[in-house]
């Protein structure tokens, strides 16, 4: 069993800032997304076992997962850790983090 690998909202700024290419996974609803978001895929906690076989990662990728607080995209590291992907990193304190330090 991995460790759950986490990421701080200010080092996913700074990566950002510096224009890194990231692949970002938000599990928020569709409403939620469209009123806030920092980009990146939005497929929703629920619909994310559905659509495993066509998410746009390869399984070595590192994938950043975010919600709200950072709950919701636990579960969805969980899952993915379940099913193969082995660079998954959970944003710390999700958007609300990202949110305080902007």
């Amino acid at each position: 069993m991995q460790l759950h690998r986490q990421i701080k909202a200010s080092e996913l700024i700074e990566r950002l800032s510096k224009g890194e290419s990231l692949n970002l996974l938000d599990v928020r609803e569709v409403i939620e997304f469209h009123t806030y978001n920092i980009g990146g895929d939005n497929i929703p906690l629920s619909n994310l076992e559905n659509t495993l076989n066509s998410l746009p990662y390869n399984k070595t990728d590192e994938i950043i997962v975010m919600c709200k607080v950072g709950l919701r995209s636990e579960t969805a590291q969980n899952i993915l850790e379940r099913h193969g992907y082995n660079n998954v990193r959970n944003l710390s304190g999700g958007l609300v983090a990202i949110q305080k330090l902007k």
